[in-house]
């Protein structure tokens, strides 16, 4: 049986009169990497602050390893690391002052502190660095301080919110990777709209688009999303689009070239099967038929507009 780091039960929440987001619930386990997807402007973010506990929720309810969020602040946080888009970083101070101070205000004894900082700076790769001024430190290196505070006290639950968003690609390649461990060892959630980047590294991807959770499942299960009623067909003597809009369950002709044609057909599994009949008994000399898969893009584009309608 399953065991869930996250229960997230009908949460609502508006800033005026219209709603932010609606009626989601979801669960994530004690270890991997989630990764929440959406827009700019779906309520991706409104769920990231209130599951972080910077915004409280018009309805319903969100625990954190079975502690009421609400109800127990303080105890839920405690299981909760959280780096924003934009990571709170005091560019005055070096890596290990930082590190110590998060140390500090993450309730960690006095008598931990050191091997706590130590013990994140090598997770991180940030040991070489430990004296130097964080605003002296690449894209890269910051974004890698900026986890190193989120996991410094050990937190059952990691919140990271664009964490690769403007670095470069070999920045990126490196954050990636940081955030791998990272899974292999708790609950990671990886919040950001590139498609890419959950793709990079995610198992499992809750989407949400105008307020509302769209998808929620594996990341196989989204990156094998098939278009179930477009068909690219190759026909050496094809007929006319007229014939072909008279076939039954055929709903769209697009002719891309003088021997490519892309058919929509209504959700009937049998009318390719028929089609492949009918090319033969006519004469038409199908040499090739393939169900379209969509891009990332499209899928995410799909759902967008489902989810509108």
């Amino acid at each position: 049986m399953k065991q869930n780091i996250v229960k997230i039960e009908n949460l609502s929440h508006r800033y005026t009169r219209d709603w932010a987001i609606r009626d989601i619930s979801f669960e994530i386990d004690k270890v991997g990497i989630l990764g929440l997807l959406g827009s700019n402007g779906a309520g991706k973010s409104t769920t990231m602050n209130i599951l972080c506990g910077v915004l409280n929720q018009t309805e319903g309810n969100v625990y954190i390893d079975g502690i009421n969020l609400r109800e127990k602040p303080e105890e839920a946080k405690k299981r909760l690391g959280f780096l924003p888009q934009n990571a709170p970083l005091h560019l005055e101070l070096t890596v290990e002052e930082y590190l110590t101070y998060c140390a500090s205000i993450r309730d960690i004894a006095p008598s931990q502190v050191k091997n706590a900082v130590k013990e994140v700076m090598e997770k991180c790769g940030l040991t070489h660095f430990s004296n130097r001024l964080l605003r002296n430190l690449s894209g890269g290196y910051r974004q890698r301080a900026g986890i190193a505070q989120a996991i410094i006290h050990k937190p059952k639950l990691v919140v990271l919110d664009e964490p690769t968003n403007g670095l470069d690609p070999n920045q990126i390649l490196e954050v990636r990777k940081l955030i791998r461990e990272i899974g292999e060892e708790r609950a990671v959630i990886f919040s950001t709209h590139i498609l890419s980047e959950v793709q990079a590294i995610c198992k499992d991807i809750k989407m949400i688009e105008s307020g509302q959770m769209v998808f929620a499942d594996t990341m196989e299960a989204f990156n094998n999303y098939v278009m179930p009623d477009t068909m690219l067909v190759m026909m050496d003597n094809p007929p006319g689009e007229e014939e072909l809009m008279a076939f039954p369950g055929i709903n769209r002709v697009e002719f891309l070239s003088d021997r490519s044609i892309r058919l929509q057909f209504a959700t009937d599994k049998d009318v390719p099967k028929r089609l492949i009949t009918a090319a033969v008994q006519r004469g038409w000399e199908l040499t090739e038929l393939i169900q379209e898969r969509t891009s990332l893009d499209e899928v995410f584009a799909q759902l967008s507009n489902k989810s509108k309608r």
